[in-house]
């Protein structure tokens, strides 16, 4: 993947994803954003131009589906779907319309589910030849969040699919109210950092550069990636047995009970076909349950790992490493489920491949 060319002579362009729940604070940091040099050469694609409410200070000037920022960054609307508009993107660039950019960001409605945006980016080859998913960035309002992440599964699954969280609004709330949605926010997606922002302001280098590839070492990045260090072992989550600090207690209604977050791990290499026909039963029964799965497995055979990542049954072509990324050869799959029983994730995965 990090030798693979978005346009002749170019590397692919990376992809981010913008998410949140209504008001948690999107269009404020968008703006924010938008004003900053970083973005100069980024598209931006959104729904709706009124939606966003993009700061018409930023704005240089406008086409019926573009506005060309101050900074340089471009918006475009999303003009039929998302697929038609990243094609639209490329062959504007190529043919010399627009000026060249190196970074996309998506941003969604509040209401959106992202994994099918993300399936998109995953699945569609044409677009895997122009670009790369880098990451998915989720605010939180820190005033409301709490109550949303209650009443709304939509914020649940944005929040746990999320590479980077981003905490809004914390100005408005006690410092201790911020730090338990934080904690449950951490117990729901642990891998992903939770940056805070002020009115709106939060430094870029923080958000994008999630993905797989790092494009300061121009190679792929696993553990940085993967994070299975941030899951307790064997996936559990002792703190989660003593209540949940926010003063919600254990009560199986709310919706992030329903989510699970847990990194397997396999000490032994496993057999191509055990491994291949286990994941392909699990994603067949089970597939709308997982929400997201990432994974560097040790394949018997070969002399590096192979890269896995997917969203509930769609997944991103495999990747076969030449070579491991250090000297822990064990296989890790970090999964996010909804309504999955672990140990049944466990068992299964023991009965291919014996740990």
């Amino acid at each position: 993947m990090s030798d693979r060319r978005g346009s002749p002579g170019g590397p692919l362009v990376p992809v981010s994803l913008l998410t949140g729940f209504l008001g948690s604070g999107k269009t404020t940091v968008l703006n924010k954003l938008l004003s900053r040099a970083e973005f100069a050469r980024t598209v931006v694609v959104i729904n709706e131009f009124g939606e966003i409410g993009l700061d018409h200070e930023l704005v240089e000037s406008s086409t019926e589906d573009m506005v060309l920022l101050k900074s340089g960054c471009l918006c475009c609307t999303i003009r039929g779907d998302l697929v038609d508009t990243l094609r639209g993107l490329t062959a504007r660039k190529l043919g010399g319309t627009i000026a060249p950019f190196d970074r996309v960001l998506i941003e969604t409605t509040g209401l959106a589910d992202p994994a099918p945006i993300l399936h998109t980016l995953m699945s569609d080859l044409a677009l895997n030849s122009a670009y790369r998913l880098d990451g998915v960035i989720t605010t939180v309002d820190a005033a409301t969040g709490d109550a949303t992440l209650d009443r709304q599964i939509e914020s649940v699954k944005q929040a746990a699919v999320a590479d980077r969280l981003l905490l809004t609004k914390t100005d408005l709330v006690p410092p201790a109210q911020s730090m338990a949605l934080s904690q449950r926010l951490r117990r729901l997606n642990p891998a992903a950092p939770i940056i805070v922002s002020r009115q709106g302001e939060v430094d870029p280098a923080s958000l994008l550069d999630a993905g797989l590839y790092n494009p300061e070492t121009k190679s792929l990045d696993v553990q940085r990636w993967l994070k299975a260090e941030a899951y307790t072992p064997d996936g559990h989550d002792h703190n989660h047995e003593h209540g949940h600090g926010h003063g919600h207690g254990h009560d199986i209604n709310r919706h992030d009970e329903h989510i699970k977050a847990v990194c397997l791990t396999v000490e032994e290499p496993i057999p191509a076909s055990a491994f291949d026909t286990w994941l392909g039963l699990l994603l067949a029964m089970k597939g709308p349950d997982i929400l997201r799965v990432k994974g560097i497995v040790n394949i018997e055979g070969f002399d590096g790992p192979l890269v896995i990542h997917g969203v509930q049954h769609v997944f991103h072509p495999p990747l076969q490493m030449k070579k491991w990324p250090g000297n822990d050869r064990r296989t890790r799959i970090v999964f996010i489920t909804r309504d999955l029983d672990e140990s049944a994730l466990r068992d299964t995965l023991r009965m291919f491949a014996p740990a």
